[in-house]
């Protein structure tokens, strides 16, 4: 077989003895060159040459210039004849070359075959074809090109490169050749500190050429690493190989005879009392947590106690128990003078380890021979409770599955303490103490950061920095492996880093380096599901919620409200759920930590089907806007000034309405970033008529309680969606609610821009609601730019469309806007008319909002009579209303006007007060008129010598 013509296992190089080619030009027509051989004879696509060339920042005449270097690439490449070409193949270009003339495909073909011959059981053939791929390296793959994307696809082929190594050595151990084992790979265990299972074969290497205390210090050596710089111990496997080694296990030695002088076994003890030192090393770089490692350090050292203290720490996936135990056992060991006994349960596993077998373990620690250790969990219960009678032991029990697990476990001398560590909620031991272990906050987040990666590295970028602790949320797995891939690649910036983990859909991929994987240890648990449980996870994740309602774990599965309960409680006792709050009807809300959020939304996208996603979405926001629409009837005493959409309702039980909807302001506040966050969704998921549904059952809220920048966010995201859809109604209410909104804060031109098509959308469709509405709009813009007559006009063709639907609150909102106009101009009579039937038809309804507003229109009446004493009496009335509702806009024009009565009977200093009240409410609505107005109130009373001292 010739030599490759293409090389990329080291520099790019283009070599041929059959012809003479000129220089490769640098730059793009390498980097060009680079990206087709990777993928040689597979189409690469224009936009990720784009990528590879200039990554983030093309220039707009990146196309053109990729196709000059493809140009200028197939003349360079001419002499070489037919059997290479760059062929354009939409939406790119493929390289055409046989396999055998590019090395890194020739590499993989060598490493297939050496793979094949070696589950043959034909060993010397595979050790010798994996032997030549590897000598196909002439260094890092495609060093010297400068383009990100490359170096990170050739990141993997030095990975692969390492990775044969791993084999060949292995194929090399199987055939007694231990001795060239440790020339060729003692340098790159030194390059590669972190791969463990290249530093077992060194060590394995080492033994059999009779160095066992080399060995042993190859193992200790990688140790300290890991400590050093992950803060983790090694994996169970190089463990288990140390303590092969130390026990000089017969298992160990070569297939193959070789001439190596076995050591000379030792002698196993006699029976007899031991201290065992089961404690796994404690992190060199633990961090924070100092009131748990108060708390746990009194609890198991304290001197008044009849049973044996046991601590329970309970927490989710990655957040540092095991750590947290280890370090306080290591505290508190020398209190514990007769020995620590340690035990990984496997909790998580498919099949945790069982009580029997741990005991065997534990009593041959103990010093109790084999022969002597009884069958039986009973009788092995006894006989460790016995033997640690009147002794001072530490117990560490890890990663517990239940309470039947760990009952035996425990002994019954109060002189003994016992850690216990699980990701399941423990309730059968009444007597121990139960330790919540959370995320981290910022400030123990950052010092764990910059004990891995360096204080001075951290205090260069603090933004950085910062951004990483809220993308993994202050969980400790997720910030160990994003310290440790920095601590690995010190050329990386915590920037770059954090643009990496940015991506939500890679973020869990990045999480990853080395035996730390944040959704390895995520799956666990999720694993360890029941079906209903795990479906239950991941259909949770597919909502954009920010805290979850029991109703809503109802809908998705479609069960009753207490087996959703059931289900999200399971989902807590394993801490893949957290209690977020109390519901107003007492029961729990729900809410992820992001990290886990992702780890079930990947789930999601696995089982279930874009259907079954967007069927989700649809029941719960149906939910939503169920009990938002049935809050807007409890205000307004019916479904009035409200265009209704036919968006498919999803009524949550209907003791759960009755509950929480008594006060149904309350309930729009306790639930509004999720149901603006449902609008958002269902808007982006093209459910174009739940999200204007949804959006404008909300303005009751976002209009009492001065949410505008709500108001204009929800409207804007299902604007979107419904004219996407040629949804001209939900269009129109759309555009007619932002017509509302522009005219509540003075923005006279914007809110014309919408209410006129708004009222056009509405006449075509013959919707009479609608152009109720749009007119009363049109009709108040008039009115506040001074047309009198014409708002008057739009009034009452409003008033009449409100009349014709039946709309009892839609015709008082206008009867007292005619009223307000009246006054302006002195007509008091019919002002007094148009207030009385408005008052008259917001009794009816009995709605006390509603009624507030026209009591408030006629005080003014009232001062324009002279009547400021009854005003006063009358508006007193009313601030009790509205400061009841939290009605903000309301509360700050009360005040305002209270301190123009309080002006006009005198009260200087109470008028000031009132006015300064009504300054700061309506200063934080951003009601710039009315600050205006009362600023214009304050200096004129600063100025009026016959007012009361202020």
């Amino acid at each position: 077989m010739s030599d490759p013509v293409f090389r990329i296992l080291g520099p790019l190089e283009v070599q041929t003895s059959a012809v003479d080619l000129a220089p490769l030009p640098p730059g793009r027509h390498e980097i060009v060159l680079g990206a087709l051989l990777i993928e040689a004879n597979r189409v690469v696509r224009v936009d990720q040459l784009i990528d590879a060339i200039w990554y983030d920042d093309p220039p707009a005449t990146a196309r053109t210039q990729v196709q000059i270097c493809v140009s200028g690439l197939r003349q360079h490449l001419a002499p070489l004849g037919q059997d290479v070409s760059i062929v354009t193949r939409s939406p790119g270009y493929i390289l055409r070359v046989a396999r055998d003339q590019v090395d890194a495909h020739l590499f993989a073909e060598l490493v297939a075959e050496s793979d094949v011959l070696a589950r043959e059981g034909r060993r010397e053939e595979a050790s010798q074809r994996i032997r030549r791929a590897l000598d196909l390296w002439r260094g890092f793959a495609l060093s010297g090109t400068q383009s990100r994307v490359l170096q990170a696809k050739a990141a993997q082929l030095d990975e692969k490169r390492l990775s044969a190594i791993e084999t060949y050595t292995e194929l090399e151990l199987v055939l007694g050749r231990h001795h060239r084992v440790i020339d060729d790979i003692g340098p790159l265990v030194t390059e590669h500190p972190l791969r463990e299972r290249l530093r077992g074969q060194l060590m394995l290497a080492l033994y059999r050429a009779g160095r066992q205390a080399d060995a042993l210090r190859a193992y200790r050596d990688g140790r300290q690493v890991l400590v050093d710089q992950l803060g983790l111990e090694p994996g169970e496997e190089l463990r288990r190989l140390e303590r092969a080694i130390l026990a000089g296990d017969a298992g160990l030695r070569p297939e193959t005879p070789v001439a190596v002088t076995a050591p000379t076994p030792i002698a196993a003890p006699a029976a007899q009392e031991v201290t065992p030192r089961l404690l796994p090393p404690d992190l060199s770089d633990f961090t924070g947590r100092g009131d748990l490692v108060e708390l746990l350090e009194a609890q198991l050292t304290g001197a008044d106690r009849r049973d044996a203290p046991v601590a329970i720490l309970t927490g989710k996936p990655g957040v540092g128990k095991t750590s947290l135990a280890l370090h306080v056992a290591h505290r508190v060991r020398d209190a514990f003078p007769d020995g620590q006994l340690y035990a990984d349960l496997s909790g998580t596993r498919t099949e945790p380890a069982s009580p029997v077998d741990v005991l065997d373990c534990f009593l041959r620690n103990l010093g109790l021979p084999g022969e002597a250790i009884p069958d039986g969990l009973d009788a092995r219960t006894e006989t460790f409770r016995g033997l640690l009678a009147g002794r001072r032991m530490l117990i560490i029990l890890d990663d517990a599955h239940s309470d039947t697990q760990i009952s035996a476990l425990l002994p019954a001398a109060p002189s003994c303490g016992v850690v216990v560590t699980t990701r399941t909620r423990l309730t059968g031991q009444p007597w121990a103490t139960i330790v919540e272990v959370e995320v981290m906050d910022d400030e123990q987040s950052l010092r764990l950061l910059g004990a891995v990666i360096g204080e001075a590295r951290l205090a260069a970028e603090p933004a950085a920095a910062d951004a990483l602790i809220r993308l993994v949320g202050g969980l400790p797995l997720a910030l160990r492996v994003v310290a440790a891939r920095l601590a690995a690649r010190p050329h990386w910036s915590l920037a770059w880093m954090r643009e990496r983990l940015a991506d939500e859909r890679r973020r869990l991929d990045e999480l990853a380096h080395g035996s730390l994987m944040v959704r390895a240890s995520l799956a666990l648990s999720y694993d360890g599901l029941e079906p209903d449980a795990r479906r239950m996870l991941r259909m949770l994740s597919g909502l954009d919620a920010v805290t979850l309602p029991v109703w809503a774990g109802s809908s998705l599965l479609e069960i009753d409200l207490f087996r959703a309960s059931d289900l999200l409680e399971v989902l807590v006792d394993v801490q893949l759920l957290e209690i977020a709050a109390v519901d107003l009807n007492g029961s729990p809300r729900y809410k992820f930590h992001e990290i886990i959020r992702l780890f079930a939304r990947e789930q999601l996208e696995l089982d279930e089907s874009p259907q079954a996603r967007m069927d989700e979405l649809t029941r719960v926001a149906g939910g939503w806007l169920s009990l938002a629409q049935e809050a807007h009837r409890r205000i307004y005493g019916g479904d009035y000034t409200v265009v209704l959409g036919g968006a498919p309702l999803s009524p949550p039980p209907h003791s759960y309405v009755t509950q929480v909807l008594t006060d149904p302001l309350r309930w729009l506040e306790a639930e509004r970033a999720n149901l603006c966050a449902a609008v958002a969704q269902a808007a982006k998921a093209g459910a174009d008529e739940l999200a204007w549904s949804l959006a404008v059952a909300l303005v009751a809220l976002f209009e009492t309680r001065c949410y505008y920048e709500d108001w204009e966010r929800t409207h804007t995201q299902a604007l979107a969606a419904a004219q996407s859809a040629a949804n001209h109604r939900g269009t129109a209410a759309l555009l007619c609610s932002l017509g509302s909104l522009h005219l509540s804060r003075s923005r006279l031109d914007e809110a014309e821009q919408v209410i006129v098509p708004a009222l056009a959308g509405f006449a075509e469709l013959g919707d009479v609601a609608g152009t109720a509405l749009a007119r009363r709009n049109l009709a108040l813009l008039h009115q506040l730019r001074r047309e009198g007559t014409r708002a008057m006009a739009g009034y009452q063709e409003s008033l009449a469309d409100f009349a014709t639907i039946g709309d009892p609150i839609g015709q008082a909102h206008v009867l007292s806007q005619m009223a307000q106009l009246e006054l302006a101009a002195q007509s008091l009579e019919p002002a007094a008319a148009y207030l009385h039937r408005a008052l008259a038809l917001s009794r009816g309804i009995g709605t006390r909002r509603v009624e507030s507003q026209v009591r408030y229109r006629l005080s003014g009446l009232l001062m324009s009579q002279g009547r400021h004493e009854d005003a006063e009496d009358l508006l007193a009335d009313v601030l009790e209303l509205v400061q009841s509702a939290g009605d903000v806009v309301g509360h700050g024009r009360i005040l305002h006007r209270l301190g123009v009565i309080n002006a006009r009977l005198g009260r200087g200093r109470e008028a000031q007060r009132l006015l300064r009240e009504a300054l700061a409410v309506r200063q934080q609505v951003l009601d710039r008129q009315g600050v205006a107005d009362i600023r214009a109130e304050l200096a004129k009373l600063a100025l009026d010598p016959s007012l009361d001292p202020v």
